[in-house]
């Protein structure tokens, strides 16, 4: 998205957006000079932000393909999507089945305009427009309704969106209201960002996003446990983002020689029968 290219209609460039900085971490061409420019203020305290965001990937991918070969889920919600790159959500999923529904939820219009133009010939996935802090509209959707059945277990997937809650807006029971909506087997897969290692420089990446579109609360990892209040976490429960259930291709996670610090906790929880 070349800075002297149109400015679609809705579109904020002049305020950094949060999904168009987790592109550019990841290397994506949706972004503005005004989204590289907060980004590269947040990769200066933690220079290891797009490893990071490339091991946030890797743990979507094994976590989706742990739960579809060992549960037979075939029914996927991500809420929170973010912009369209390469190990979306369907085509981690269709490529093990080609039948399974997947359905994208997010409020930003950037992400739903891109969603919408890549998916539109995509069979049995769907965008649809919603915001995680009235899950109960998420779940009504007709659209939505159409491709998930309730009746049968579903995963739900919170990658990397639940620290855009505030504690006011009680994510807890946010996931509690998605939780009770769900069949017995149903799984949640969840990753969030923390403080609990370099504490000053979390703060002031965070900083950053409080003058974005959207600002970040940082939870220690107590409080990302109680997020799983309702599921039994599946082992190795909640760790760090190259800890759980790790492959070749993400046995150990550096940066310039280092193991990377704990700026994520992840896991998967799973609704008892």
């Amino acid at each position: 998205m070349p800075d002297e290219a149109p400015v679609p209609p809705g579109i904020d460039a002049s305020t950094p957006n949060a999904a168009r900085m987790y592109n550019y971490y990841l290397g994506g061409k949706d972004n503005f000079a005004v989204d590289r420019a907060a980004a590269e203020q947040v990769l200066k305290v933690a220079p290891e932000a797009r490893e990071l965001a490339r091991q946030n990937r890797a743990f979507m991918r094994r976590a989706i393909q742990h739960v579809m070969a060992e549960t037979g889920i075939r029914q996927f919600i991500d809420i929170g999507t973010g912009l369209p790159t390469e190990g979306n959500v369907h085509e981690i999923v269709h490529a093990r089945d080609p039948d399974a529904a997947i359905v994208y939820v997010d409020n930003d219009p950037v992400v739903l305009a891109h969603a919408r133009a890549i998916l539109s010939r995509t069979p049995r996935t769907t965008t649809i427009r919603g915001d995680l802090r009235r899950p109960i509209d998420i779940l009504n959707n007709p659209e939505l309704r159409d491709l998930i059945d309730f009746s049968q277990p579903v995963a739900i997937l919170l990658v990397a969106v639940l620290h855009f809650l505030t504690d006011d807006d009680k994510p807890g029971e946010v996931i509690a209201r998605l939780r009770d909506s769900l069949a017995p087997g149903s799984h949640l897969i969840l990753s969030h960002v923390t403080a609990d290692e370099r504490a000053y420089a979390a703060q002031q990446g965070a900083a950053v996003y409080r003058k974005a579109s959207a600002s970040i609360t940082l939870r220690h990892r107590q409080q990302i446990m109680e997020l799983f209040d309702g599921f039994e976490l599946i082992p190795p429960g909640l760790v760090k983002l190259h800890d759980w259930r790790p492959d070749e291709d993400s046995a150990f996670a550096t940066y310039r020689g280092r193991e990377l610090p704990t700026w994520f906790y992840c896991g998967v929880g799973r609704i008892r029968d």
